[in-house]
């Protein structure tokens, strides 16, 4: 057998595929590849060693397969199973004082397993929980340790619960008391917690207003629950396979092996002066290091979730994070590229007895509106669910279309950050099916005031689709001839024959269509316009562009043509209008512009009063296109001719504080600016990072160059009075070459270190700036609006949107069926959302609601940068006299604590701790 067909046994494990003859009899599979392997130990020890624990981690749900085939090995080699547990051993160490949580949950999951399948001692995994348990519990003691770390102690505890359902029955059996000791040390660190409160991490705001999300259990203490009805169930579960009962009576031959100690890293020290801020730093820190790993969405109803046992659901959720995690495409460096196709397969095929469609949608679903942010980049989450739609078309387009419905019914209460990534997901995701979807369903909110968050969604989503194709795509996706649905997509009519579920269905959306368009370029000779001396102007500096002549140049001639006669405003008007058609082609066209004639805007718009100026001669020129507005600007500051500070100015102008509450275009430039900066100072960090071990190896090597010539040096002897080498002076010129090379390489590398770190002081410098300018703007702001509209900081009159009344009757969706989703009267249904809106929200309510829920997700995205600055934040920002609901938004994206007002009332103290 080649190394390739025993790699691919490994792989394939588990699976309906040629490996294994296309069946799924697992205990076959494990024979198989168990033959495999051992037929090529002799040649491919180590080769497999390495191979096997990279499956085990990099394909997890399959980890009871992989210690089936261990078990068997352990018959045939001990020694070898017991490398494998020391290495392990060594891993799991290196990951714990790394903070690496994926690869300790994943390491303990397998040393479980391994002791189903007899290779592991019970007693050394009871050790490895109460060794993990002891540095939780000491960590969340007031006297002993630092409550402020208690998400890494939680994480620890999480992990020995997420373990039992894979062991806990064995552990049962086997060592009885050990495991009941380490359950009631569990209870006992449990009752010395503090309850993790979800404030600020809430998807739907209305959950963080009532704090219903801090009086629910929180992660840990729900797994808890779960684990005691799995005991309570004799630890029966359907959702993890027990292919080692299959062998046991050969496993039980087998030596049990043990591990050596594992220990955990002390908790860091408190800080050296004990105030709110300085502990919440540290929490912020814990936080950021050991991130919660799912917050259920519960888009569904009840009775549309499978039915499961509470413990199934926690096991095939962790099934499909694993998936995601681990077959992203950038994760599986040494197995194979990683398909974003296999992902999907994978999915759709786990060891479970049962469907879990709903279940894989909330999953999904809940890593895209995870925040403070998701795991990966919210296009792989895109084209995940594209590509469960096609592979399986009978069902889970469906689902999907449920989720939409049920998130769209309560996007009034879906945080700022989670709605934009909405739009942004909808919008992409129809693209990728004709921009198919039953708009008319959605028509009556062209009845709802142009400030109600489900007109502004859909409003949104047809922005972004233009983007993604152009405008009469949008309105009209093809023909009414007879046409075919796309494979994916399940859309239904009264007549069961596909439909064109187009906007042409709904034509009074198109109101909501951006504008139909490209460029406004004053200065154009088109349709008979009248020439004017601007007009001239213009076309003589479009022949110089058209002629190469330098930036130099065109600012001599602006200077000595333009700027006497006709003034600032003019000239900036002619440059920025004339550069930017000439730009306007194409990508490619407008970067050229900028490069060889950023000079001239730099010329021309040298402080930030112009700059903003030259921001709204920008959106005057591209008034028809807000990607393109986005696009330029977002270069512009890319080459420092716009700064970040003049971004903010310019977003607080009046016009766009105008419309805050009905459009996003705002706050993706607020968003790009800010991000930007951000990511300038993150690429200086690993750039420093990087160049600090430079630094430390060349001083290793020139330290060495540097030793090497002086032990040659000392060999010199006098004879008759004289200096005689005593080593071969070609030899000797060679050394001190290379130590004067080494000792130049040093110090160009320090050079360069010193200089990436100046820089990186002065961007901190900056970004100090950026965030205490945008946190002024944005008291400005809400000072002049939200004392009239929320007295006493209390919300007058809040009313939500009568939901029953709208887009979806909760118990017809409660009782729909996968396989006829969509099934309903969509003109009924629009019908009666347009004569029962029931949004009665006024508009400065809503712009007020809207901005304080934008200011609450900058706040959480760059909390990490806004902390350092949290001290001048208190003293310049957020002091007595500020607003009670602006101090609770900036509060809920640090995860503060504070006391304020919400639509109920007094908030109570949230806990940082």
């Amino acid at each position: 057998m080649s190394g390739s067909s025993w790699r691919g046994l490994l792989l394939r494990i588990g699976e309906k595929c040629p490996e294994y003859g296309g069946n799924t009899d697992f205990k076959e599979h494990i024979e198989s590849c168990h033959s495999g392997l051992w037929r090529e130990f002799e040649h491919s020890r180590d080769d497999i060693l390495d191979f096997l624990l990279q499956c085990a981690e990099q394909f997890p749900h399959k980890i009871p397969l992989y210690c089936a085939v261990v078990g068997l090995l352990n018959l045939e080699n001990e020694e070898f199973v017991a490398k494998i547990l020391e290495t392990t051993q060594s891993k799991l160490q290196d990951a714990l004082d790394s903070d690496n949580y994926d690869r300790i949950r994943i390491l303990m999951r397998f040393l479980t397993v391994l002791m189903c399948s007899k290779v592991l001692q019970p007693g050394a995994l009871v050790v490895l929980f109460e060794t993990l348990l002891s540095s939780a519990a000491t960590t969340v003691d007031e006297d002993k340790g630092n409550p402020s770390w208690q998400p890494r102690a939680d994480f620890y505890v999480t992990c020995i619960l997420s373990c039992l359902p894979w062991g806990g029955a064995e552990l049962n059996e086997q060592v009885p008391e050990e495991i009941e000791r380490v359950m009631v040390g569990i209870e006992a660190y449990l009752s010395i917690r503090k309850h993790a409160s979800d404030v600020g991490f809430c998807v739907f705001e209305d959950e963080d207003e009532t704090g219903k999300a801090d009086s629910e259990k929180d992660f840990l203490e729900d797994l808890w629950d779960r684990i005691q009805g799995l005991s309570r169930n004799g630890w029966k579960l359907d959702s993890v396979p027990r292919p080692h009962l299959s062998f046991e009576a050969r496993l039980v031959a087998g030596k049990s092996h043990d591990i050596g100690p594992i220990s955990c890293p002390d908790q860091p020290s408190l800080p050296s002066t004990l105030t709110e801020i300085t502990l919440g730093k540290q929490k912020h820190e814990a936080e950021s290091k050991y991130p919660q790993r799912i917050r259920r969405l519960n888009i569904f109803p009840a009775n549309k979730i499978e039915d499961l046992q509470p413990i199934d659901r926690f096991v095939v959720e962790e099934y499909l994070l694993d998936v995601l995690l681990f077959l992203n495409g950038w994760f599986t460096p040494k197995l194979k590229p990683a398909s974003r196709k296999e992902c999907a397969s994978y999915m759709v095929g786990l060891p479970v007895p049962f469907r879990y469609e709903y279940l894989m949608a909330e999953t999904i679903f809940s890593q895209l509106l995870l925040l403070p942010h998701p795991p990966f980049k919210p296009m792989y989450y895109t084209l995940v669910i594209i590509d469960l739609c096609k592979a399986l078309p009978g069902a889970f387009p469906a689902v999907i279309a449920g989720a939409v419905r049920a998130l769209f019914e309560k996007i009034a209460d879906l945080d700022m950050e989670c709605r934009t990534r909405l739009i942004l997901w909808f919008s992409h995701h129809l693209s990728n099916f004709q921009f198919i979807w039953p708009w008319e369903e959605w028509a009556y909110v062209l009845d709802l005031p142009k400030w109600a968050p489900q007109r502004v969604f859909v409003q949104e989503v047809l922005e972004r689709e233009v983007r993604l194709s152009y405008w009469d795509k949008v309105k009209q996706v093809y023909s009414r001839k007879k046409k075919s649905v796309p494979e994916g997509v399940e859309i239904q009519s009264s007549d069961s024959n596909p439909v064109n579920e187009s906007v042409e269905n709904a034509p009074a959306l198109e109101e909501l269509l951006p504008p139909k368009g490209g460029s406004d370029f004053k200065y154009s000779t088109e349709d008979g316009r009248e020439m004017t001396d601007r007009h001239s102007l213009s076309a003589e500096l479009r022949s110089m562009v058209k002629g190469r002549l330098s930036a130099r140049e065109v600012i001599s001639w602006m200077e000595e043509n333009v700027l006497p006669s006709h003034g600032f405003e003019v000239a900036l008007q002619i440059v920025v209008q004339t550069l930017l058609d000439i730009g306007s082609k194409s990508f490619t066209h407008l970067i050229t512009v900028l490069e060889r004639y950023g000079q001239v805007f730099a010329k021309v718009c040298p402080d930030q009063d112009r700059q903003v100026l030259l921001i709204t001669e920008v959106c005057s020129y591209w008034k028809n296109s807000t990607q393109m507005i986005a696009i330029a600007i977002d270069r512009m500051m890319g080459y420092r001719l716009i700064s970040n500070l003049a971004i903010v100015r310019w977003v607080f102008s009046p016009a766009n504080i105008e419309q805050f509450h009905t459009s996003d275009h705002p706050w993706e430039v607020l968003r790009n600016a800010v991000g930007k900066a951000y990511n300038r100072i993150r690429d200086l960090r690993k750039e420093i990072s990087s160049l600090k071990k430079e630094v430390a190896l060349a001083e290793e090597v020139s330290e060495k160059a540097k030793s090497e010539l002086e032990a040659a040096e000392s060999k010199l002897s006098l004879v008759d009075g004289e200096p005689v080498l005593g080593e071969n002076p070609v030899r000797m010129k060679r050394l001190k070459s290379r130590a004067e090379k080494t000792k130049e390489a040093e110090v160009s590398v320090k050079d360069s270190l010193e200089a990436k770190e100046a820089l990186l002081s002065r961007a901190l410098e900056e970004n100090e700036a950026l965030f205490l300018t945008l946190y002024k703007s944005f008291s400005n702001v809400l000072l002049e609006r939200l004392p009239e509209v929320f007295k006493d900081g209390k919300l007058q009159g809040i009313q939500s949107i009568q939901t029953d009344a709208m887009a979806i009757d909760r118990e017809d969706s409660a009782t729909m069926d996968v396989d006829n989703e969509i099934e309903r009267s969509k003109k009924s249904l629009a019908n009666e959302g347009r004569a029962n809106n029931g949004y009665e929200n006024g508009e400065e309510v809503q712009w007020c609601l809207s901005t304080l829920g934008y200011l609450k997700a900058i706040t959480r995205q760059y909390a990490s940068e806004i902390w350092p600055h949290a001290e001048k934040l208190d003293s310049e920002i957020l002091t007595e006299n500020v607003h009670p609901l602006f101090r609770k938004a900036v509060y809920s994206g640090l995860r503060r604590p504070y006391i304020g007002y919400g639509k109920r009332g007094l908030f109570k103290i949230i806990e940082t701790n």
